[in-house]
């Protein structure tokens, strides 16, 4: 049986180092997810770490359904920095990082993505790595959903010529 190159040249062409890193990437990510899902019963999911954070400075109940979960969230989110950092210090090239994106696009961008993980009810990789990992139907739908309008709002960028 002579297998077709052809999926092998996207490959090449899509990830032009290898899809190891990646692999490899995605097998902690799941791990981890795995670990602390085990560990505590609660998904790891990072985008509820800002209010688990502000329970402890605030009394409103809104803050305070965290406060069970808090301590590990925090340790959570600083070891994603951390995770960073030290692959950027020991393996990558420091913490040098260009883009052509202009600031103000990437501040909206990321108001955007904060109102969205709020009305989505948790972050895209939450949903994609926990929720679809569980078989959540609510997770399903949403990554569905976040695949097609991601699709077609890159189309329609596309299309209308908006650079960077």
């Amino acid at each position: 049986m002579v297998l077709d190159p052809l999926p092998l040249q996207v490959f090449a062409e899509y990830f032009p180092n290898g899809i190891g890193r990646y692999a490899v990437g995605g097998l902690f990510v799941g791990l981890g997810a795995g670990i602390i899902y085990l560990g505590t019963g609660i998904s790891a999911g990072a985008s509820t770490f800002l209010e688990s954070t502000l329970s402890y400075a605030s009394g409103r109940s809104r803050f305070q359904q965290y406060v069970s979960s808090r301590d590990w969230r925090v340790v959570f989110a600083a070891s994603i920095v951390a995770g960073a950092a030290i692959y950027s210090l020991t393996l990558g090239d420091g913490f040098r990082y260009s883009t052509d994106v202009q600031v103000w696009r990437l501040f909206v961008g990321g108001i955007l993505v904060g109102v969205g993980t709020r009305v989505g009810k948790g972050c895209t990789s939450g949903h994609g790595i926990c929720g679809v990992g569980s078989a959540s139907r609510t997770s399903l739908v949403g990554v569905a959903t976040f695949l097609l309008v991601a699709i077609g709002v890159a189309q329609l960028v596309a299309a209308i010529g908006v650079s960077p």
